[in-house]
Formats: structure tokens, C-alpha cells, sequence
């Protein structure tokens, strides 16, 4: 599958950013950043705020339900683009064209954003999220107490940490000291990144750049390494290969990451034009789901999600086909999150579909 839309985007993003990579990289060379703990996220104030307040919806948003995802490029947003492109078709259209249900999807930086998106945007509903980043902000209340803000409709799938490096690099320990590019400032691989390199004790000077421009300082030599966060195969790496001077770099599963990551690997039916026949790169992963707004219940938009959980579940077996993307055969509708409460319209549905296969299997005996 290909999100061509998306790389064009990302094209573009790439031209405005590497205008200023040369200054920021040079920046980055002066000194090193410290590592920063998730629990304490950078460039968030260590005071703790009140909850913010939703904006209020206008008419034109009524049936348009918004959801944020990650950057252009990311699988998160191809995924959000399926959902709209398959819930939109096979609706009854009012008299003017309007359909009942239109999903929206919304560019994030798959990170913090995302849920300060959902928790103060009218037209930001939902969003995809690294689910362990989701708990630290709660912990931390970095947003203030979101415990009562925030419910999830579905644990979604694994987004994995594509760490691309130049050719002289063979491993992270030829990282340290070096310039490493973790994703623009707040996303999950910025966040995320600096942990996980504080925890194998690997000291980098960071930048924080799109990928596109992350990219173009790799090839220019300015940056040795960068990182990206998203479910594989993200399509927008497919047309690279190791002529083009790229490589993923293994992230070994050590017990300092075993708490909050999960091992996983790249094969080379994910990136055939990266990684050779046979052969696997070791790296780490994240649980990521699809979190949405708490509306109360008389509100309009709770109804509009409700609309949306009956006609995604009950339709969840058209994205498991060849035409979409191989993360949706990740997905279980009735997996759990613990920790968080779901949104009660999708635990209504899945108790209903549970009863009703119960008594199916009542009502069917075994021939003998």
C-alpha cells in the first residue's frame, strides 16, 4: 500500500525544515542535550495544571468526527486515512450530500500533541497514542487530571522504533557523542528516544527534525543517525535502500526497557530494499491505541462517536483484507487496557456481540 498524499506532504515539510538543518545541527554540535525522563517531558512545565477546557463545537463539525494521528508519513496516519476512506463509503447521503458519519483525520506529531489535541480542539475527538506515554502524562499530570478526560475505544497495534543510521555506524555504541536525530520536539520518538537511549547509557547530541530533513542531513553527513517511531512497514521508507547510505541499527531488549517497551524486529518482507533475504534487525516496540474525549453523555459529539464505534466494529473485518495495512491484523476488538476505562457505547457493542455468540453456541449442538 502506498500513501502517496502523504509523501508528498512530507516532501514539502522536508523543504522548509532543511533550510534551517545546517544552523540547528551546528547548534546541536556546541553542546549535548541532557537526557530528559519521560515522566518529566521536555519543554513541559513541571507545574502542574489544571485540566485544559474543550473548545465547543460549531455546526459546520456537527457529523465530522476529527482524529488525530502521527505525522504525513506515518503508518498512524495511513491507518487514520483507511478508517475514513472505508466508514465514508456505502453511507445513505442526506438531500445536500451530507452523510451522517465523516471521520477527518487530523496530522499529529504522534506524541504529546496528540492528546492535548483531543483535550482542548472541538474538532479533535480522538487520537492514536503511544499508550505508555498516555500513562506517564496522567501520572505526571502534565495536563493537569485527565483521569476523568481521556477513555479509549480499542488497544490498536505495536508502533516499532525505526532507528536508521549511516553506514560507518555498526552499532549504538558508535552513536555516543555523535548526532542523533529523535523527531521534532514532543513526539514519541523524542520523548520516548531519550529514554530508552538514557537506559542503555548511550550519550548523543540531539536534534529534533522531521524526517525528511533528518534524512537529507544523513546524506549530507550532518546527522549520523535518526529515529522514527511508527508502525511497520512505514510506506514512506519503502523506496529507500542501502545504496541510498541507510541501514536500520539493532535496539537490543534489555532489562532496563523491559518495563514499558516490547522486543520486536524488522524482517525482510517488511523493508525488502533495506534488509536482505533471511536476515532480521532486532529493535523495540510500544502499544499505541485509540483514545477519544470523554463527552458527556447528552452531548451531541457522544452520540457522533457512538455512531462511529457501531459502524468501525461492525465493519472491523473489511480492514483485515490485502488492501490495508498489515498492522490492522494486530488488532483484537476485545483486548483491554488496564488502567483506563473504555468509552461505554464500544464496551456496550462488545458485550452484545459476546452474548450473542454464547447463545449461538446454545443453540448449535455438535452432530455426534
Amino acid at each position: 500500500m502506498r500513501v502517496c498524499g502523504a509523501v508528498r506532504i512530507g516532501f514539502f515539510t522536508a523543504f522548509i525544515a532543511a533550510a534551517s538543518l545546517g544552523e540547528q545541527v551546528q547548534g546541536s554540535l556546541a553542546q549535548t542535550r541532557p537526557s530528559v525522563s519521560l515522566r518529566e517531558p521536555a519543554n513541559m512545565s513541571s507545574r502542574k495544571e489544571s485540566a485544559p477546557r474543550k473548545a465547543v463545537g460549531t455546526s459546520e463539525i456537527r457529523y465530522t468526527a476529527g482524529l488525530v494521528s502521527g505525522a504525513p508519513h506515518s503508518s498512524e496516519f495511513a491507518i487514520a486515512q483507511e478508517i475514513a476512506t472505508v466508514l465514508e463509503s456505502g453511507q445513505e447521503t442526506g438531500p445536500r450530500g451530507e452523510m451522517a458519519l465523516r471521520v477527518m483525520p487530523m496530522v499529529g506529531n504522534g506524541g504529546s500533541r496528540n492528546i492535548l489535541d483531543i483535550l482542548t480542539l472541538a474538532g479533535a475527538d480522538m487520537a492514536i497514542a503511544p499508550v505508555v506515554l498516555v500513562d506517564r502524562l496522567r501520572e505526571a499530570k502534565t495536563f493537569g487530571d485527565i483521569r476523568g478526560k481521556l477513555v479509549y475505544i480499542v488497544p490498536l497495534f505495536s508502533e516499532e522504533f525505526h532507528l536508521l543510521a549511516r553506514p560507518e555506524i555498526r552499532d549504538l555504541t558508535d552513536l555516543a557523542g555523535q548526532t542523533v536525530n529523535l523527531g521534532e520536539e514532543g513526539s514519541a520518538g523524542a520523548m520516548l528516544g531519550r529514554e530508552v537511549f538514557n537506559g542503555l547509557d548511550v550519550k548523543i547530541s540531539e536534534v529534533n527534525l522531521g524526517l525528511d530533513a533528518a534524512l537529507d542531513g544523513m546524506r549530507n553527513g550532518q546527522i549520523v543517525a535518526t529515529l522514527l517511531v511508527s508502525g511497520k512497514p512505514v510506506n514512506f521508507l519503502a523506496r529507500y535502500a542501502q545504496s541510498d547510505g541507510i541501514r536500520f541499527l539493532p535496539i537490543p531488549y534489555s532489562p532496563a526497557l523491559e518495563r514499558d517497551f516490547l522486543p520486536s524486529a524488522f524482517h525482510h518482507e517488511d523493508y525488502p530494499n533495506i534488509i536482505a533475504t533471511g536476515e532480521s534487525v532486532d529493535t523495540i516496540a510500544i502499544q499505541s491505541a485509540l483514545f477519544a474525549y470523554n463527552w458527556p453523555i447528552r452531548k451531541e459529539r457522544f452520540q457522533l462517536l457512538e455512531l462511529f464505534v457501531q459502524t468501525l466494529f461492525s465493519r472491523f473485518p473489511e480492514f483485515l483484507g490485502d488492501g490495508h495495512h498489515p498492522k490492522w491484523r494486530e488488532v483484537t476488538l476485545a483486548a483491554q487496557l488496564p488502567g483506563w476505562q473504555r468509552f461505554r457505547p464500544a464496551e456496550r457493542w462488545l458485550e452484545r456481540q459476546s452474548a450473542g455468540e454464547t447463545a449461538l453456541r446454545k443453540r448449535v449442538r455438535p452432530v455426534p
